[in-house]
């Protein structure tokens, strides 16, 4: 264990004035989705240093490093996860690393944001949430849309009973990309690596709706697809795609405060155009909420004859990559990442806990046994039980 997080663990609160006089120290290990967004959004950050990069390609990580300054690169993730100045490991992997990695850093006492979805299954979801259990550590999933200023609007308007009761939820999502057959194969064409729709998208929407709804989905039928079924590798060979880039769900929640008998459609496309969507809708008792890409927000009272936009701030995007509405979330979200390493804190206001990334983690692995048995899924806490 590093220096700093052997004062944190044996000072407690008096850490808390230890790290204000320091920058927060940021490790990345992937350079995909990090060197887009979440290098960028630290970058922006008062108080925030990226420490470290790796990848498990050294050209990559040295070219990350170069382009924003950072003064430490490796192809080996254990020395960005060890590193002195290290406070917190940023995992943007394929999620068969996950799990490796972050008990590796918890291990080494570092805080840790995970990409979603979490792990392979429940099984390394549920070990990696026993080892953060009651470490004085941010333990954290990558859901960053809940921080976009409409989004939590909406969350608000749904507990002032806006709409009423939710019946029906509704997500549609079409990012008409990898309905390119020249898109390389990649570990997103690899089930053994965690690739595919239902995994990448599908997990922020299975958030959504337990964020949103704040309960939880009792039963789902899910049917995947892989539209595109062969990619040629980086050699030239054809491959075979064993990933979905199509998934559709049929899905019911629990009772709840905000649901009573409420059914939810989640429609997920890699291949459908002409544009991008990323669209979740409500339907109450009392009238539709609608929820937009960059967090724009849309109301119909019952008897309204269209949407009536509601006014929302929005977060800024990261500059020069392509705004789905996941960097301005982001950008919102690492300033409290960074200010809650600095205060010591283990906890912020509306981020996805590893708890969280665990029920979401007990959807998908639901979703899997529906689309593979054929049948509706029904969960119960961590078990699942199929009926035809």
């Amino acid at each position: 264990m590093d220096r700093k997080s052997t004062l944190f663990v044996l000072c407690g609160s008096l850490c808390v004035n230890f790290n204000m006089s320091e920058k927060a120290g940021i490790g990345i290990i992937g350079t995909g989705f990090a060197r887009k967004v979440q290098i960028p959004a630290f970058k922006a950050c008062e108080g925030a240093e990226i420490v470290s990069v790796a990848s498990g390609s050294i050209e990559n990580a040295e070219a990350t490093a170069k382009e924003f300054g950072v003064g430490h690169f490796t192809a080996d993730w254990r020395e960005t996860a060890s590193h002195d100045s290290v406070d917190m490991v940023v995992i943007t992997t394929p999620p068969n690393l996950h799990r490796e990695m972050t008990l590796f850093a918890i291990d080494r006492g570092k805080h840790i944001l995970c990409e979603k979805p979490m792990a392979m299954n429940v099984a390394e979801a549920q070990e990696m949430t026993d080892a953060a259990n009651g470490k004085p550590l941010l333990a954290l999933i990558d859901h960053e849309l809940r921080f976009q200023p409409g989004r939590q609007k909406a969350y608000a308007m749904l507990r002032d009973g806006e709409i009423g009761k939710v019946r029906h939820a509704k997500y549609i999502f079409q990012a008409p990309h990898r309905g390119n057959p020249d898109i390389p194969w990649n570990w997103w064409s690899d089930i053994k690596q965690g690739g595919g729709a239902l995994g990448a998208v599908g997990s922020h929407i299975i958030d959504s709706f337990n964020w949103f709804l704040g309960t939880e989905i009792s039963s789902v039928f899910c049917q995947l697809q892989s539209q595109v079924k062969e990619r040629r590798d980086k050699n030239g060979e054809l491959r075979p795609v064993t990933t979905d880039d199509e998934s559709n769900m049929l899905l019911r929640f629990a009772d709840g405060e905000l649901t009573r008998d409420a059914t939810g459609l989640v429609s997920v496309s890699m291949t459908e155009g002409p544009k991008y969507t990323n669209r979740i809708e409500f339907y109450g008792s009392g009238g539709a909420l609608r929820i937009e890409h960059r967090g724009d927000v849309y109301i119909a009272k019952t008897g309204d004859d269209d949407w009536t936009e509601v006014e929302v701030g929005f977060a800024k995007p990261v500059e020069g990559v392509p705004d789905t509405g996941f960097s301005r979330g982001f950008m919102d979200f690492a300033p409290k990442i960074v200010e809650a390493i600095r205060d010591g804190k283990t906890e912020i206001e509306w981020a996805a806990t590893f708890e969280d990334g665990l029920k979401v983690q007990r959807v998908l692995d639901a979703a899997h046994e529906s689309n593979e048995a054929g049948a509706r899924t029904f969960l119960s806490g961590a078990r699942t039980l199929l009926s035809a």
